[in-house]
């Protein structure tokens, strides 16, 4: 093998239609988009038009919504973080974090970091530093002689408030406090 020689696949890489090349390519004249309307000019924005009745989407009731502000956590249970210390993957006695349950594979995403939760069976002696417990899961590991630390985790936008220095609030009391 040599690097001229390297080519993709046979297929891998299929050619554009190129319409409106006559009438012996296959699509010409129409360029397959059959006669007339708006569907066969360009730019068409029919998508859900229902020729001036309510569409469906709009007649449809709406349920709900996203709470913008909702903390995103890792939730893991007490009985998952044993069955790892059982495989061998957590040693016993470890301090654990969300770095290291990451590790292990049992915290996926959590922005927020990681909420333990206290269902399942917990044997071993643990630490732990989480942004949050249940009051079930720090009953369970302080009983077996672990401990559980709850950080706070300062959200984005407080710590780009701290930055910036005064605070919204602040600064318009003072600039009242000059009107007086």
């Amino acid at each position: 093998m040599k690097l001229n020689e390297i080519r993709d696949n046979q297929g891998a890489r299929k050619s554009k239609m190129r319409v409106g090349r006559g009438i012996g390519s296959g699509k010409g004249k129409t360029a397959g988009r059959g006669q007339k309307g708006q569907k066969s000019r360009e730019g068409v924005s029919i998508a859900g038009f229902e020729g001036g009745q309510m569409p469906l989407h709009m007649r449809l009731p709406k349920r709900g919504f996203n709470n913008i502000f909702a903390k995103d956590y890792a939730e893991v249970n007490l009985g998952a973080i044993q069955a790892a210390v059982d495989a061998g993957k957590i040693e016993a006695g470890a301090t654990l974090d969300h770095d290291a349950l990451k590790a292990v594979g049992l915290a996926r995403g959590g922005k927020d970091g990681v909420r333990l939760l206290a269902k399942g069976e917990m044997t071993a002696v643990l630490s732990f530093t989480v942004a949050g417990a249940s009051k079930g899961a720090i009953e369970a590991v302080e009983k077996l002689g672990g401990k559980v630390d709850v950080i706070h985790v300062v959200p984005a936008a407080e710590k780009a408030a701290a930055k910036k220095g005064v605070k919204y609030r602040e600064r318009k009391a003072h600039k009242e406090s000059f009107k007086a």
